[in-house]
């Protein structure tokens, strides 16, 4: 006998042997579910740093609502999104979320607030988590840990009720959950368990049930960007390549200029937070053609993704044409470039100690350096001052007995230099050096997408997400690109992503056609052909000879799949007299599998048909049927017995296994 543990073997049944040749089904009408009517769509872009909701009446698409402001809010950072924080008590109940969290948590007494658990950024522990599971647990600011599922679902839970209440207000009476659709964005580059964790934390979080799974639809970030800008007119976007005049100013006045300009015409219309959107195709679509393709970046605090789509008229369908790709390029990678400069400056040790012993006032610091971060451009020359907390000074000098100036002085970090008001002072040079490092990775990655065949002659690139506002990214991708596409910025590019999650919630089917991030396939046995077989994964049973453990493949990684797409299986039982059909689901990273036991493949799911009881006067070759659908942010899988129409179905989990 073999040395691997073949799923034959160790299950105690005889596996399924595969019936016909692999065929494919198109199922135009792949869901029997009666589309439910929802009164509202609210969508929820649940970012890194920062957070939000935007909704729209089925009734009237055409006007999006940006969620109420919010209490709280930083000098020099406007938007509508507030800061992705959240303030458990020591009884880890939930407390609060955003500004009102920040600011609690900041006015506890040092010695009350180590007892609190406070959050914050903690999105990126999905995408940096190798093997998520349901008890993957996140590490509060005081160092204790909570389970990720309880924190995220606890979020969900707060949007849900702030979202609830402001319509309830806005109607004049109590809206119910069972009346809203609810979108929740994810990077595209989120592996699936990524996907699945968050649909499980909304259901926690009481959005939407297994029962009812369609009142949740969890949206690519990229591709409901790109639904969006699909209806941009061109008076609410800013061109860096073209030269003539947009909104009556003209962009040559350097970018900076423009976008002052551009901001102050967003900030006028700011009182209102209703977004109209046409229903026509924007004018910058009226340019595109039957198969032309744009880029869309999505730089967000954590993360930056890309994904190309390509123009199918005349309805202006998108079409995935190649798969999502980024990294954790966000911003956050300038704000780790600044921890890095203190504490080449004032020492790791010190760093390290002050974070955990004053917790609080090193938030108060990171809110500093964000909003100064935010000043930063390519063609400024005065300095960046950073106010140092009171606590920090005094906390330094306790540490190391000398003073915060004296650090400077001795470091040789020459342009950073100390302001007699309390300050760091940091040369304009000294700012865009933070900000070179992951700059140059989105560049560098967004180079090597225009390198893929599939991705010649774009005619737009669309620049979106939170850190799409700094000028510095803007310059580095105009003057990477410029030349090969035309370089797009939405005006109020911080919220593009929940538009489009809105716009996406009111018609899914916008997006026809994506690329299968992963090759899936069940495991079977075969007959064993001598030759062509390895010897290790020879069974044999009952006199027949069988190869174990092959990888039956449904669909391959960077295929095409339409949505609702569904591809069929036909298996017979290995032994006839077989009445439990245990059907095994794995997924790997790699296109041409043959065996499951391959490096990297995992499984993702199980079907258990159970056919006792069914009419035993079945013919000899049972038929069993398995269904795979495809193309929804989620994968549906079922077997079905043929003669006795008996069938069971199931989700692909990637968490449970």
């Amino acid at each position: 006998t073999s040395a691997y543990s073949s799923p034959a073997k160790s299950l105690g049944d005889p596996g399924i042997t595969p019936l016909s040749p692999s065929h494919i089904v198109k199922d135009s009408g792949a869901d029997d579910a009666v589309e439910q009517l929802f009164l509202v769509v609210v969508a929820i872009d649940f970012g890194t740093t920062s957070s939000g909701y935007a909704y729209s009446f089925t009734k009237e698409p055409e006007c999006i609502h940006v969620m109420r402001r919010w209490e709280g809010g930083d000098p020099g950072v406007s938007n509508q999104k507030t800061p992705t924080t959240i303030l458990l008590t020591p009884e880890r109940k939930f407390h609060s979320f955003g500004y009102a969290a920040r600011d609690f948590y900041h006015d506890l007494d040092p010695t009350e607030s180590k007892h609190w658990l406070y959050f914050e950024k903690f999105k990126m522990k999905l995408h940096t988590t190798g093997n998520l599971t349901m008890e993957t647990d996140l590490t509060a600011a005081n160092g204790k840990k909570v389970k990720a599922l309880e924190i995220f679902a606890y979020a969900l839970q707060f949007f849900k009720e702030q979202a609830l209440k402001e319509l309830s207000d806005q109607g004049g009476s109590d809206f119910e959950n069972t009346e809203v659709r609810w979108v929740i964005t994810v990077p595209a580059i989120w592996k699936q368990p990524a996907k699945q964790f968050m649909r499980q934390a909304a259901y926690k979080a009481g959005m939407a049930s297994p029962d009812n799974p369609e009142q949740l639809i969890i949206a690519l970030e990229p591709e409901a960007a790109s639904i969006y800008c699909r209806k941009l007119r061109l008076h609410q976007m800013i061109d860096l390549s073209s030269r003539a005049p947009v909104n009556g100013y003209s962009p040559s006045d350097t970018i900076g200029t423009g976008f002052t300009q551009g901001k102050e015409h967003v900030r006028r219309n700011r009182q209102s937070r209703t977004f109209m959107v046409e229903n026509v195709i924007g004018e910058i679509w009226s340019e595109l053609e039957e198969g032309d393709r744009y880029i869309v970046v999505d730089s967000g605090g954590g993360t930056v993704d890309m994904t190309v789509h390509q123009i199918r008229l005349p309805e202006g369908h998108l079409k995935e044409l190649y798969k999502a790709t980024g990294g954790p390029y966000g911003s956050l990678g300038v704000d780790y470039e600044f921890e890095k400069l203190l504490c080449k400056i004032f020492g790791e040790d010190f760093i390290e100690q002050f974070k955990i012993k004053r917790p609080a006032a090193w938030v108060d610091l990171m809110i500093a350096f964000e909003s100064r971060k935010r000043a930063a451009a390519p063609d400024r020359t005065n300095p960046l001052n950073i106010t140092l907390p009171f606590s920090f000074i005094d906390y330094y000098k306790k540490f190391r007995g000398h003073s915060v100036e004296h650090a400077l002085r001795k470091s040789n970090v020459d342009f950073v230099k100390w302001s007699s008001q309390g300050m760091l002072r940091m040369s304009p040079d000294a700012m865009n050096a933070l900000f070179k490092p992951t700059i140059d990775q989105i560049v560098e990655h967004l180079s090597e997408v225009f390198d893929k065949p599939e991705v010649t002659n774009v005619k737009f690139l669309f620049l979106v997400g939170g850190f799409a506002e700094s000028p510095l990214l803007q310059q580095a991708v105009q003057s990477a690109f410029g030349s090969r596409c035309r370089v797009i910025i939405p005006q109020d590019v911080g919220l593009t992503i929940l538009k489009g999650a809105v716009l996406f919630g009111l018609d899914p089917a916008v997006i026809k056609v994506r690329r299968s991030p992963l090759t899936y396939g069940v495991g079977v046995l075969n007959r064993f052909v001598e030759g062509k077989h390895p010897a290790e994964k020879l069974l044999v049973k009952d006199g027949t000879r069988w190869c174990t453990d092959v990888f039956d493949k449904f669909i391959s990684a960077d295929q095409s799949v339409a949505l609702g797409e569904t591809v069929t299986r036909s298996y017979t039982p290995a032994k006839p007299s077989q009445l439990v059909i245990v059907i095994n689901i794995y997924s790997s990273e790699q296109d041409n599998v043959s065996f499951i036991t391959e490096p990297g493949v995992k499984k993702c799911g199980t079907l258990r048909l159970d056919l006792t009881g069914t009419d035993a006067s079945v013919p000899n070759r049972r038929e069993i049927k398995t269904l795979m659908q495809f193309g929804d942010t989620e994968i549906k899988a079922m077997a079905v017995d043929v003669a006795t129409s008996k069938s069971v179905k199931v989700g692909i989990d990637f968490l449970n296994y």
